[in-house]
């Protein structure tokens, strides 16, 4: 299993958003890099849905549901996008601050590509996290 994190303006798509549809499609990326990492993504894998912008922190856990497809937004056909089950809320936000703050998140592509949407979260780190947010990993 892989992970990852999912990021997102809550004021256009918020984790409670995410929990009302249940399943969604992550759609609306148009960076390669995040494209091929959304490539890569299995059913299953797991993720950290992140608010970005004002809150900076991880919010959610998500796993997987539908591998790469079609963004049905993308008019060119040239991008994709995943679908994404919501699991549950973390007890414990854990903010951009928190995870800056700790060294070993330092190669982190949070912190290190602040701007990418879809990233790989390495299972070392995702272990931690999810013992700083008080959820199992």
């Amino acid at each position: 299993m892989a992970y990852w994190l999912f990021k997102s303006e809550p004021e256009t798509y918020s984790w409670d958003d995410m929990v009302r549809e249940g399943v969604g499609g992550w759609d609306g990326v148009r960076n390669h890099q995040a494209q091929n990492n959304m490539k890569a993504m299995k059913v299953g894998d797991r993720g950290f849905f992140y608010h970005s912008v004002g809150e900076k922190a991880i919010v959610g856990v998500v796993e997987v549901a539908e591998t790469h497809q079609p963004d049905p937004t993308d008019d060119s056909g040239r991008w994709g996008m995943v679908k994404v089950r919501a699991l549950h809320p973390v007890k414990t936000p854990v903010t951009l601050a928190d995870i800056k703050a700790d060294p070993d998140f330092a190669d982190l592509p949070l912190v290190r590509q602040s701007r990418l949407s879809v990233s790989p979260v390495p299972a070392e780190a995702w272990k931690k996290i999810c013992k700083m947010a008080g959820v199992k990993p």
